[in-house]
This record gives C-alpha cells, structure tokens and sequence, in this order.
C-alpha cells in the first residue's frame, strides 16, 4: 500500500514508518521540522529512513491548507497515519497558539484533505490526557473525557470530536489512538525518560513531581507501532441504521478511538530506579509537588483494542528500559 504518515521526523512516527516499509508499504513522510526541540535529533531520525527506496520525504507544514491538498493530490493514499502535533502538557502553558494551530488547524487540513480525496482510513494520535481530572483507574474508552486539564489534553480531545464529525457527516473512516506515556530508543528529549537519563549521566539535580508518587503506563514503542499498523488494517464500518452511539469510543459513524497501553501503572520513583540500575548511576532528586496541568495517574484498559486487532503489549518496562538505554549511552555518547 502506499502510505502517508504525518510526523516522521518525530518519536513515534520515525518508529512507525520503518515497520511500514519492513512490511512491504511504500511511505510518503511528512514533516516541518518545528524547533520546539533539537532539529538535529528530528534530522538524525530521518536519516534512518530517507536512505529506504520505499520512502520519500516532503517537508511541508501541515497549518498550510494548500501545502496539505497539493500533497494529497500528488498520490492516492491507501492510509493516512497522522502523528504531527505540537506535543507536551507543560509547554501548552507557556505557548498555547502552537496548540490551536498544529493540533486544531493541520488537523481540521488533514481531514479536510482525507475527505476531498476519499482515503479509506484515517488513523491519528490521541492521547491518554483526554482522560484529564479522572480518578476511576484504569481508564476505559467508555469513560467521560470532558474535563481536560491542560490546553494540550482539549486539543486531543478536540481531535477526536472533529473526527467524528468527519466520519458521521462524509463517511470517512477514521480510528483515533489513545497513547499512554510512549517511550524507547529515538525518545523525545522534553519527556521524562531522556530528562531523567541525561540528568542521572550528568551529576544534574531531578525535580521528580507529586513526590515521584505520580503513576504513569509506561509504553514502549515498538509495542505502540505494533497496535498502530494493526489497526491501519481495521477500518471501522458504520453501525446498522438507527444504532445507538452511548459510548465516546464508539458511533453510528465509522469511527472508533482506542487506549494504546501497557497495561500497568509504574510509580514514576520506580522507573527513576531502573533509569539508576541500566546507567549504572544513582539520581540526585529534588522532590517537588504537583505541577499545574499534570495529573496523579495513568492506566490503560487495552480490552477493546485487544478484541478488535489482537493488540496485547509484549515488552516488559525492565527489557524497555535497557533497550532504551542502549541507544542513551550511543547517541549520547555516555560513557561507563
């Protein structure tokens, strides 16, 4: 098939693009390359990709309507993977435009695109921020997302609600994934992970929020790409006319929204310990309390992702961690 996904560049959509071309597809790669963090890192990713004969890269900005209709109309997409979007809770407090026009505008062009040139699948990244203020654990799709608590979880949470429209008014089917704490080799330096290690390599002090008694679903990615090419080849039919659509994972529409987790909830003082244990270092930690906009846990119920595609998380977080610091220490050139 002959692929389009938003974002390669980045963590998640890197990792994502080589399982598609291992499989066989031919992948078309968009991406800006926004500074929010080091380009070189953005750069370094792609060079992994750019050499496949299956890939080719386009560098455009998804904001850019007529950039986004000229990329469509260049190529009939078999899917549309979009994982561009301004990411991060904390950064949303101190430059919210980015998030009205990378995760609202390019998104609102994506689907306007996806619908004039009638792509038979859309599948786009979700977050388990839309879970917001909730307490009930673990969060289920079925759960209420309707008190976001920071300007990137509405974003998200916009994005599924645009999409169904989307699927409801067109017919475009359209499968929205609920990423729970994503981390592994190629990781983006603003999350906890890189921050930890290179803190832990470096001497440098930790500020570890909530106490370090926050919980988070750890996820490795290569078990994150696994559920993401599965449910590519799921595409969500429209329910028999007149079916109800109670649940906010579920519709008359061909439209669905998943959790894509590990299933467990690691006290975030836990993963700082295996960060210690692989770098073979201890953390100098400064305990703070919760910062604005976070929230106390995640945790994923994976059933319905399961019933429908066979997904089942398979790398334990003491393998993912020692996977994921075996690229540290070479990227980074960490040394003993």
């Amino acid at each position: 098939m002959k692929v389009l996904v938003t974002g390669t560049a980045g963590f998640i959509g890197m990792h994502a693009a080589h399982r598609l071309l291992d499989r066989g597809h031919d992948v078309i790669g968009v991406d800006s390359l926004t500074d929010y963090y080091d380009v070189a890192l953005k750069r370094a990713r792609l060079s992994t990709l750019v050499p496949h004969g299956s890939y080719s890269h386009i560098e455009r900005d998804l904001c850019d309507a007529a950039a986004v209709e000229e990329i469509f109309a260049g190529a009939a997409f078999d899917r549309v993977i979009h994982l561009a979007a301004q990411p991060g809770v904390r950064y949303s407090l101190e430059n919210p435009r980015s998030y009205i026009d990378r995760n609202i505008t390019a998104f609102l062009n994506v689907l306007e695109a996806c619908r004039h040139h009638r792509t038979p699948h859309l599948v786009y990244a979700s977050s388990s921020s839309v879970y917001g203020g909730n307490t009930k654990l673990p969060f289920h799709e079925s759960d209420p997302v309707d008190h976001p608590v920071s300007l990137y979880a509405a974003t998200k949470r916009a994005n599924e609600l645009m999409a169904h429209t989307y699927s409801h008014l067109f017919g475009l089917p359209t499968t929205g994934l609920r990423f729970f704490t994503v981390y592994g080799p190629w990781g983006r330096p603003d999350m906890s992970p890189v921050l930890f290690a290179r803190a832990i390599a470096e001497g440098r002090t930790i500020k570890l929020f909530n106490f370090g008694k926050s919980r988070r679903d750890f996820t490795y990615v290569d078990d994150i790409v696994e559920g993401i090419v599965r449910v590519m080849d799921h595409i969500p039919a429209p329910a028999p006319s007149g079916a109800g659509g109670a649940s906010p994972a579920t519709s008359w529409a061909p439209y669905r929204v998943f959790n894509i987790g590990n299933h467990d909830s690691v006290e975030v003082s836990r993963f700082l310990g295996l960060l210690e244990t692989a770098l073979g270092r201890k953390a100098i930690v400064d305990l703070q309390p919760m910062e604005p906009g976070d929230v106390e846990a995640t945790y994923a119920n994976v059933d319905a992702l399961n019933d429908a595609v066979g997904f089942a998380p398979s790398t334990s977080i003491e393998e993912g961690v020692t996977r994921f610091i075996a690229w540290f220490r070479d990227y980074y050139k960490v040394i003993g």
